[in-house]
């Protein structure tokens, strides 16, 4: 599948009462149904009259039906490896399987499935902590713990929210309208094309998560540091796994007065339990950066292609440009100092 086929085609929208005839039919759940929001599928929430609730995927009919498959396995290797961990689980059909597929009209098709639904508070919801910071680095190694060693074919599928890709995107700078911006996105390519495209090859790779955020981290109502869901594995690949912890730390820059004190906090807490290696370390801030690039090039992108879900796809955009901009004027070696300030001290605790 070429890499942008999943952003390029329409989610799914099917009515609420044909998500719950499918509900009925192939899991014999019966609920009301509540949209959800989504980038690429249709997910609705299914909550029946005892108060269970799931989620019900649609997946984009571009989706190729080995990705969805992955995405599966990994969900009940976790469970296998790491039951502790708080992720989803997936409900099998009424006959045993782990999905089905269905028919949109036209002639096109698409697989279906569902999973258990998580409790929880939103991180974004909630005020940023220390504490909390280095619950998520914490739990996002304890992640990438329990997949590495897992293996699916359709891991290697190919994905455009992958930092270690960003040049695939360099012909997307010229639709930038502002000249500002397009300057500023322009260096941080430039950066990656030439000091972290040639490490790509040294680094260690497995199965990770790649969208590891406020958004798709929950925690306790009365506990904002104890994470009690980890949701939306819709973005998984193999891939370097430094990519995996400078996506994530990207989104802590915002809610202090200095951009690197969230993500040296996040950061230090995954390395205490992951350790990053020395040539990960030198390029993770590099990354980081990257992934503001990626995040406003595809955004940029996707909202005047989809101005119906403008609101979503462009929820982190002014948080990636302000940080590329915070960013812009830090030699590498300043910005990969300060995000390592806790990993190079201790001082994650």
């Amino acid at each position: 599948m070429d890499a942008t086929a999943a952003l390029s085609t329409s989610v799914p929208n099917l009515s609420p009462e044909s998500v719950r005839a499918l509900a009925r039919r192939l899991y014999g759940i019966d609920g009301s149904v509540l949209a959800l929001a989504g980038e690429r599928d249709q997910n609705c929430r299914v909550e029946t009259a005892d108060g269970s609730r799931y989620v019900f995927k649609i997946s984009n009919p571009s989706e190729p039906a080995s990705v969805v498959d992955f995405q599966i396995a990994a969900l009940d290797h976790i469970a296998q490896a790491s039951p502790e961990l708080p992720v989803p689980r997936v409900v099998r059909t009424l006959e045993g399987r782990t999905h089905d597929t269905i028919a949109l009209g036209g002639g096109v098709h698409t697989r279906v499935r569902m999973l258990t639904y998580l409790d929880g508070i939103q991180i974004r919801e909630t005020a940023r902590t220390a504490a909390q910071r280095r619950a998520m680095g914490t739990g996002l190694a304890e992640l990438n713990r329990a997949l590495h060693g897992f293996a699916h074919p359709g891991a290697a599928h190919d994905l455009l929210w992958n930092v270690s890709a960003a040049h695939r995107l360099a012909a997307k700078l010229d639709a930038i309208v502002d000249d500002g911006r397009r300057a500023l996105a322009g260096k941080f390519m430039a950066r990656f094309i030439a000091d972290v495209l040639p490490r790509l090859a040294s680094l260690r790779s497995q199965v990770i998560h790649n969208d590891y955020h406020l958004y798709n981290v929950l925690v306790a109502p009365d506990d904002h540091a104890r994470i009690v869901g980890i949701i939306d594995f819709g973005d998984m690949l193999h891939a370097p796994l430094v990519g995996e912890v400078a996506t994530a730390a990207a989104f802590h820059m915002a809610g202090s007065a200095d951009p690197f004190e969230g993500p040296a906090q996040f950061v230090a807490a995954y390395h205490a339990t992951l350790p990053l290696t020395d040539v990960e370390q030198e390029i993770v801030a590099d990354l980081m950066a990257t992934r503001h690039l990626i995040t406003a090039l595809i955004s940029e992108w996707r909202a005047a292609r989809y101005p119906e879900n403008r609101a979503y796809i462009m929820r982190h955009n002014p948080a990636a440009w302000e940080a590329l901009s915070q960013m812009a004027d830090l030699s590498r070696n300043t910005a990969r100092d300060r995000l390592l300030a806790g990993v190079q001290t201790g001082a994650y605790q």
